[in-house]
């Protein structure tokens, strides 16, 4: 038997889940209680959305900065040469 997580963070049951259910019904009444769960339900929603859309950019940026690095890599400075004179001096 698998748990719903959602269920299993606060650890009800199916009574206490009804008897939530009713206390909700007899404090918002019949009229008002589907309008409620339907803001809920849009809010969910939204917040699902915005947890995606921040997950992908993430995503998206991980996956972009090694290819940037590889390609934005600048060549190295030249190596110094050390110069000698046409005469050394002779001591």
């Amino acid at each position: 038997m698998k748990l719903d997580p959602m269920l299993a963070i606060f650890s009800l049951g199916g009574t206490e889940i009804i008897l939530i259910l009713a206390m909700a019904l007899l404090l918002f009444g019949g009229k008002k209680l589907p309008e409620l769960a339907k803001g809920l339900g849009q809010g969910i929603r939204e917040f699902k959305k915005a947890t995606k859309a921040v997950t992908d950019e993430v995503q998206n940026t991980a996956e972009e900065k090694p290819a940037q690095k590889f390609l934005t890599n600048s060549p190295s400075p030249p190596a110094q040469t050390v110069s000698q004179s046409p005469n050394p001096s002779k001591a």
